[in-house]
């Protein structure tokens, strides 16, 4: 069996193609973010500045990978998109961030489900074209920011 098919718990040919990528999507973000570890303690135990670098190198790019699979994950799932932009690129306090997304109070602004209603609630909805989504949350503008360490 492929690896895209590790851990499926249902017959391939039971899933749709969008929750078979979805599964693949998942699987490769675990994996990048299994990297990010490895790489962060490797970096961390290093004795060798250079290599540390090098180790610290590697662990951004993984980090790099996993944003990316998220971005994809949110353009086709209406539940992801709505969650990320609850939660994410706020200053709120994690646990009141959906509290105050609902309820319209707070920071959460443009980042709260109200603003971003997808097309469906269900589970799994697949886009025709991505969607149009302000430039200052593509991958590009985070890169621009992004800090050096």
């Amino acid at each position: 069996m492929a690896d895209s098919a590790q851990g499926l718990h249902e017959e391939a040919s039971e899933l749709s193609a969008l929750t078979r990528d979805v599964h693949r999507a998942l699987i490769s973000l675990q994996e990048e973010l299994e990297a990010v570890d490895w790489y962060r303690q490797r970096a961390e135990a290093c004795r060798d500045d250079e290599l540390r670098e090098v180790l610290l190198h590697n662990m951004r790019e993984e980090i790099e990978h996993g944003s990316m699979l998220l971005e994809w994950l949110r353009r086709c799932d209406a539940t992801f998109n709505q969650h990320l932009r609850t939660y994410l690129f706020t200053d709120l306090p994690i646990t009141e961030a959906e509290e105050a997304a609902t309820s319209g109070v707070g920071d959460a602004g443009a980042n709260s489900p109200e603003s971003a209603k997808p097309a469906a609630a269900s589970a799994v909805t697949p886009a025709a074209a991505p969607p149009a989504f302000p430039p200052a949350l593509t991958l590009g503008s985070l890169k621009q920011d992004r800090e050096v360490t």
